[in-house]
């Protein structure tokens, strides 16, 4: 039975090949065409990085500064820690109040 919760536990996360995959069909379906999963996944790690190289959302926090994405939220560092503030689309999205 506890492996059982472990799976269960483990369905409420989304990796980052499963965002990676959700984030091309997104694409697709949006009428995108020639975005590869490859794409998306360089995308990613450049923004978030990896464990080898630092993506430009922690280079930007380490510099003092605060990455805004507008409706999203923004990411800031907080006494050596990264920190999301979400914002009033992703809070509303989150909420029911926003299309789904």
């Amino acid at each position: 039975m506890a492996a059982d919760h472990i799976t269960e536990e483990w369905k409420r996360f989304v990796d980052k090949h499963e965002l990676v995959e959700k984030t091309v069909r997104k694409v697709v379906d949006g009428g995108g065409a020639g975005v590869s999963a490859g794409d998306v996944e360089r995308v990613v790690d450049a923004l978030f990085g990896t464990v080898e190289e630092a993506g430009t959302i922690a280079e930007s926090l380490r510099a003092g500064q605060t990455v805004t994405l507008l409706g999203f939220g923004d990411f800031h560092a907080d006494a050596a820690r990264a920190v999301l503030r979400p914002g009033k689309a992703l809070d509303e999205y989150l909420g029911g109040a926003a299309g789904r």
